[in-house]
């Protein structure tokens, strides 16, 4: 995938997609940086990598706040002295007893936070990493949408169906403004994938989605991990500004 020594950071990095995501770039022998709110998931996972012989960073990093972000560019360069590969995947999507809020009931507190982590910390990633991938004359950005963007959200809230929209036209805009630089972007919108965020609801509600999917299953964080490995990739040199559902045919567009 001539993804040897390239530096790779993936917010959210400590489970789910973010794991899955890290330890395929870590099979292709990419230096990876692990950014997780989650200090100690992202630590066991460096230490589980770098235990199998490979070269990650552990990064406490709150991406919705701004002086972290630079923080954890600081750290990376420090530490690898590059910065190659962003995959904006970390993401809050609230639920109340197991259900959404209506957007006329929650609270402003909420919709700011979901907005400040869903849109705004995948602002601030890119604003503090593309210079240096401006210098390199390469780079490859994925950022993580949601089916939700696409469809209307049947489950999740209206701010992170908002936010995620949002990351989509983020992706179109920076992609136009990236190529000219080698840098390409492209966004990719899981669907019902088995991960903990979509647990805070009642089962049957996701064997319902299961049933209704076309490959008769719930997506795995591997299912996505790949999607974004092929983003990544060489194979995916001449696409941007792509959006890539992964939704095991739940929703054609």
């Amino acid at each position: 995938m001539g993804l040897e020594r390239k530096v790779a950071i993936v917010t959210g990095g400590a489970g789910g997609i973010g794991m899955a995501t890290i330890r395929a770039l870590a099979q292709e022998g990419a230096n990876v940086v692990i950014s997780d709110v989650n200090w100690e998931g992202a630590k066991k996972l460096e230490e589980s990598l770098v235990s199998e012989g490979g070269k990650a960073l552990a990064v406490q990093t709150d991406i919705a706040n701004l002086s972290q972000v630079k923080e954890l560019a600081r750290k990376t360069l420090s530490t690898f002295g590059r910065i190659d590969i962003l995959v904006n995947n970390a993401g809050i999507s609230p639920k109340h007893q197991g259900k959404k809020r209506n957007l006329w009931e929650m609270g402003v507190e909420e919709w700011e936070r979901v907005i400040d982590v869903d849109l705004n910390g995948y602002f601030y990633c890119c604003h503090e990493i593309v210079p240096h991938m401006i210098l390199n004359g390469w780079g490859r950005i994925v950022n993580i949408s949601s089916q939700a963007a696409r469809s209307g959200g049947q489950v999740a809230g209206s701010h992170y169906t908002a936010a995620k929209a949002g990351v989509i036209g983020l992706t179109k805009s920076l992609a136009g403004e990236l190529g000219k630089y080698g840098i390409t972007v492209n966004a990719v919108t899981p669907g019902r994938i088995d991960t903990p965020i979509i647990r805070d609801v009642p089962p049957e509600v996701n064997a319902e989605f299961a049933r209704r999917t076309p490959l008769g299953r719930l997506g795995t964080p591997e299912d996505v991990a790949g999607a974004i490995l092929f983003l990544i990739s060489d194979a995916a040199g001449f696409i941007t500004g792509a959006t890539i559902d992964v939704n095991g045919g739940l929703g054609m567009y």
